[in-house]
């Protein structure tokens, strides 16, 4: 029957495992009951919220063990925010657990009254559904993905320690300071990515900093997208700011309709909704969240089918470092400009960039190209920065 599922997820605080391995996955009701002692990650609205919402079999939500599908969620995102990653871990339950007596599946988060939740071994019928937002890497509230990707499998009062199949943190530190706790059989698995953290590369000053991953999760103030001139955002970064932020993307055409936009001239678009609020689950009530994504809007080519323009890149440049102070920059992630689709070459672009933004006084995070592999001897600080002391 679960076939299609390979295996569901718990979020946890580390704290808890040694108990979870030792009880099992407790219903809130459950853990009430016993009087359990535990490390709790999620808000107290969060938790009180699904306790009116009620089962076909007339029960609370805190009578079920919930496990999501999809690991890397919405409330993952949010506790990530909360607690730091280092402080989770996420447990990989046998998805036979759906096959439990009195077991549910709630299409999309449990809580929400849109999500509906039916007899698990009808699960087959909602896996369509639920294909698309499971798959996705990032989420929204108006297409519906931002509930779906939250789908949970809800066990009746509790999921026996034998149904963990493995454990995953997001650092291999975090890994060997619980390994010690785990049974035979139970995998201990470090998946940065999973935590919405990316590798770090290298560290060149205190403030500037050299990442592999995904530029859109590096939780600062300012992520920096690479445009041509002509209005097109079809593939890399661009495409991906089009259709996560359509708001970026009707500004940037307008700019391009109305000729403002021009090489050697980025545009700030200081945007009112942050990208912590969009991603995470129950924002209203989020903490230690961002509170601000602003876009820098970077030509690095005329037209779409051109090579990108190193000259002009390094106007731009330029003008990022006489005006990021006075634009309000905080915090800024930026790509490796041109390196991608634009065909130019890190070794020639990696060195230009932080020669400039060495000069900036706010931390920098620059990101490598994600098409190309680049040599080792190109990511030290002696070939980016020669001359800095």
């Amino acid at each position: 029957m679960a076939s299609s599922i390979k295996q569901f997820y718990y979020i946890t605080h580390i704290d808890n495992i040694k108990s979870i391995l030792s009880r099992g996955i407790l219903s809130h009701n459950t853990i009430e009951e016993q009087n359990v002692k535990y490390t709790q990650i999620y808000d107290a609205q969060i938790v009180s919220s699904r306790k009116n919402r009620k089962t076909p079999d007339d029960k609370s939500l805190w009578n079920y063990a919930n496990l999501y599908f999809r690991a890397r969620n919405p409330m993952l995102y949010r506790v990530v925010c909360e607690q730091s990653a280092e402080n989770i871990a996420v447990l990989a339950i046998d998805s036979s657990v759906i096959t439990l007596q009195g077991a549910f599946v709630a299409v999309g988060n449990a809580a929400s009254p849109l999500s509906d939740i039916i007899p698990a071994k009808e699960y087959w019928k909602v896996m369509k559904e639920l294909k698309d937002a499971l798959r996705k890497e990032y989420w929204k509230d108006e297409d519906g993905s931002k509930r779906k990707i939250m789908a949970e499998c809800l066990v009746p009062e509790k999921i026996d320690p034998a149904y963990i199949k493995a454990i995953y943190v997001a650092t291999d530190n975090i890994a060997k300071k619980i390994g010690a706790q785990l049974p035979t059989g139970v995998s201990l698995i470090p998946e940065p990515h999973m935590f919405f953290d990316n590798p770090l590369v290298t560290s060149l000053t205190p403030n500037l900093v050299v990442y592999k991953g995904d530029l859109f999760f590096s939780k600062v103030q300012t992520l920096t997208v690479s445009v041509n001139i002509v209005g097109i955002m079809g593939k890399g970064l661009a495409s991906r700011a089009k259709y996560q932020f359509p708001d970026v993307y009707v500004l940037y055409q307008d700019l391009c309709y109305k000729r403002i936009l021009r090489m050697g001239k980025p545009y700030l678009y200081k945007r009112e909704v942050s990208l912590d609020f969009q991603l995470a689950d129950e924002p209203a009530t989020l903490k230690n969240g961002n509170f601000e994504t602003w876009f820098l809007l970077f030509p690095t080519k005329r037209h779409w089918k051109e090579n990108a323009d190193f000259l002009a890149i390094e106007q731009g440049m330029q003008w990022l470092r006489e005006n990021y102070r006075r634009e309000g920059i905080k915090t800024l992630a930026i790509p490796a400009l041109g390196c991608g689709l634009g065909k130019l070459d890190w070794k020639d672009v990696g060195p230009m960039l932080c020669r400039y933004l060495v000069t900036i006084d706010i931390p920098v995070q620059l990101y490598l190209p994600a098409e190309k592999q680049i040599p080792e001897e190109q990511l030290k600080k002696e070939f980016l920065l020669p001359s800095y002391e």
